[in-house]
């Protein structure tokens, strides 16, 4: 799910832009201005076999305004292909997420392994979120958005096969850690790809879109895989047969569909036709790309950096990194709370995850509100707009907890537990989008840091979510459904006041910061 983040904003020292000044010249025929400079050249990392004298002019290739080869000027209708199927991968990687654990009984039976082994698949799943993207984010930046997407469906769909013939518990494990992996990638690439495509007035509906693919589906998969489980001819094995299917149908959408939108590799690909059509290997795009190896140091120290220094980026990345926590731990216990206190079998607990879809749909529908707040209220608060629906979404979350709590009992009715999920699930979207907006807001103090920032939040989100199933059982055994879920409903209500500290204080507390104080100064300059 995540929606990641490494990937929303791009600075100059991220994408290495070159900054020479330079003189146009149009040449007549060609989509593209062509700009010639000696000297810019030197600066160039070019291939051995193209390599340039000194004395040779470079033509500069770049978009001509409104070409419609520069993602930012594609069509409507194909921006919105484009998201649609991208937000796709994000909706199949939550639902491989939640459906694994329904086969929790016919899989512990088969490969005769404890329950807590099981439970391990599950947790390396967001591990694989959490670490991979830290390396992927910097990939695209020599190969392209596109590439990854192709070749990371292909290895997901794979991981589907690996997991189904898997001999015992510890391939399963490492089958989901390489399913975490491959689905992370495309998923973390689809806040870059509408940042690539959509302006940021536009942004706020396409990206409200991506994240309801992300949260909706985790109610989507379970739905199934509670009915595949009760099938004795199917089971655990039909539950990912099955999720193999629905997931291969996504490779043929993404090859016709997902092209290229990155504009520093579009620019390449033109460069690199303009040589072979005419011969002249003085073409090239604008582009001056740092060492990758450098590129993948900076997205993998600075996130952890800004986590560790920045109280903004500290306070966001636990709040949400606790509701992703206690929302594992939500996929874990709802088996065992409606089978050990209403009898459901197998089929019916997974219909109750369709509370894990409805929540986010009326996430879906704050967020309209939510905007129209924005507009209203970024001339006197400026990014801290965005925080006014987690104000109210703040309550939410305890509220939703202690309703999961405190009718955890045999005599009242399951459909109260139903609701205190769909409460949680609701607070967790509006939380989730209002921090990820907020941190990727281009007039947000952090500027070309904001990407790193939302790259830290997303590592502290899918590390919480992969420790916390690990003791989740253990838990509730001690302390009982009851006074487990009441903690977790305590914590939440300790963490109300966040929001509204940072939408009072939260310009006085990033100009505390260095990072903000040198974003500040990078954007007056």
């Amino acid at each position: 799910m995540d929606q990641c983040s490494n990937e929303l904003l791009r600075t100059d020292e991220e994408m290495g832009m070159a900054g020479n000044e330079f003189n146009k010249v149009e040449l007549p025929g060609t989509p593209t201005s062509l700009v010639k400079s000696s000297d810019s050249a030197k600066s160039l990392s070019i291939p051995k076999e193209e390599e340039l004298s000194e004395n040779d002019d470079v033509i500069w290739v770049e978009f001509e305004p409104n070409d419609p080869r520069n993602p930012i000027n594609f069509s409507r209708r194909k921006k919105w292909c484009l998201t649609i199927v991208a937000s796709i991968s994000s909706g199949l990687a939550s639902t491989a997420a939640s459906a694994y654990n329904l086969g929790f009984g016919s899989m512990i039976r088969d490969l005769n392994c404890t329950e807590f082994q099981a439970t391990v698949g599950l947790s390396v799943y967001p591990l694989g979120f959490a670490v991979v993207p830290m390396l992927t984010a910097s990939l695209s930046e020599e190969v392209g958005r596109r590439p990854l997407y192709l070749w990371t469906a292909i290895g997901y769909e794979l991981s589907f096969v690996m997991i189904a013939l898997a001999p015992n518990i510890q391939t399963v494990i490492a089958g989901r850690f390489l399913q975490g992996a491959f689905a992370s990638t495309g998923a973390t690439m689809v806040g870059g790809t509408v940042a690539d495509i959509w302006s940021v007035a536009e942004r706020g509906l396409p990206m409200a879109m991506f994240a309801l693919a992300a949260t909706i589906c985790l109610g989507v998969g379970p739905i199934a895989g509670g009915w595949i489980e009760m099938n004795p001819n199917l089971e655990w094995k039909w539950i990912n047969w099955v999720q193999m299917t629905w997931s291969g149908a996504f490779i043929p959408a993404a090859y016709f569909v997902l092209k290229e939108t990155r504009s520093t590799i579009v620019l390449e690909k033109i460069a690199k036709q303009m040589r072979k059509k005419t011969g002249d290997q003085r073409y090239r795009a604008r582009v001056e790309k740092p060492k990758l190896l450098d590129l993948m140091w900076i997205s993998c120290t600075r996130p952890l950096r800004l986590v560790l220094t920045e109280p903004v980026v500290t306070s966001f990345s636990a709040w949400i990194g606790f509701l992703w926590g206690v929302l594992f731990c939500l996929l874990e216990s709802v088996s065992g709370v409606f089978k050990t206190l209403h009898n459901f079998n197998v089929g019916q607990t997974g219909m109750v995850f369709i509370t894990m879809s409805i929540g986010p749909l009326l996430g879906f529908a704050t967020n309209l509100y939510q905007e129209k707040l924005y507009t209203k209220y970024y001339p006197t608060r400026n990014a801290e707009a965005r925080l006014i629906a987690s104000c109210f979404a703040a309550f939410l979350l305890p509220i939703g907890m202690f309703i999961y709590a405190w009718c955890s009992f045999p005599e009242i009715h399951w459909i109260s537990l139903c609701i205190g999920i769909t409460i949680y699930m609701w607070g967790t979207f509006v939380v989730y989008l209002c921090i990820f907006s907020y941190l990727a807001d281009w007039q947000s103090s952090y500027g070309p840091y904001a990407s790193s920032a939302l790259a830290g939040q997303s590592l502290t989100r899918n590390l919480l979510a992969a420790v916390f199933p690990l003791f989740t059982q253990q838990m509730y055994n001690k302390l009982s459904y009851k006074w487990a879920n009441t903690l977790f409903g305590c914590i939440a209500l300790l963490m109300v006041p966040i929001p509204f500290v940072l939408f009072y204080y939260g310009p006085k507390i990033r100009m505390m910061s260095k990072f903000s104080r040198m974003a500040v100064e990078s954007q007056k300059q």
